[in-house]
């Protein structure tokens, strides 16, 4: 447990640079002055039951913004919430079941942009207590976990395209059993695989 600590902590110490959506395009010219609303999600990470895990969800296919994809518990940060880390923990209560105070929060990652308009903040935190996840039914379709030993090793990571808005764009995978994880999810672990490598 003191060494996934450890280890977390010193890769948060590492200097680096924010990411974004359109890393693998550098064609992508992103215009000035744009407004990103900020959001915060959080890597927790448990460390109960064995090898240290993931959590992740798998969004409710009946939502209208990425549906049926993978994503860290989070959102967007409310005028209620007093920073994106505040945000994110809010957020995995809501989403699925995690109380505000188990999470230990280790520190945040830099933000990462997406194609939605968002600059999301990675919230870095440990559980090292178990709890039973409860899914937001509107929202959540199946809270799952995967080794962190598997999207920390850069070598798992697959890049993979699509035709998007009549462009092909390139983005970072990191498949684990069923799960297809990929976009900004799969972006943000590979930042933390970077920093852990």
């Amino acid at each position: 447990m003191s060494d996934t600590i450890a280890a977390l902590r010193a890769a948060l110490a590492k200097p680096g640079d924010t990411s974004s959506d359109f890393d693998l395009n550098p064609e992508t010219v992103l215009p000035e002055g744009r407004k990103l609303r900020p959001a915060g999600v959080l890597i927790a990470v448990t460390l109960y039951g064995g090898a240290p895990r993931v959590l992740l969800t798998k969004r409710s296919s009946a939502l209208k913004h990425h549906p049926g994809q993978i994503a860290f518990p989070g959102g967007k940060q409310d005028e209620g919430d007093g920073s994106v880390t505040a945000a994110a923990l809010r957020e995995a209560r809501e989403e699925i079941g995690l109380p505000e105070d188990l999470p230990q929060v280790l520190g945040e990652m830099p933000g990462h942009e997406t194609v939605t308009g968002f600059f999301v903040t990675p919230v870095v935190a440990v559980v090292d207590t178990p709890f039973t996840p409860v899914a937001e039914p509107g929202e959540v379709e199946e809270v799952f976990s995967v080794p962190l030993a598997h999207v920390t090793n850069p070598a798992n990571f697959i890049i993979e395209s699509r035709r998007w808005r009549g462009d092909r764009r390139y983005y970072f995978t990191v498949p684990y059993g069923p799960y297809y994880i990929w976009g900004a999810t799969a972006r943000m672990l590979r930042a933390l695989a970077a920093r852990m490598a």
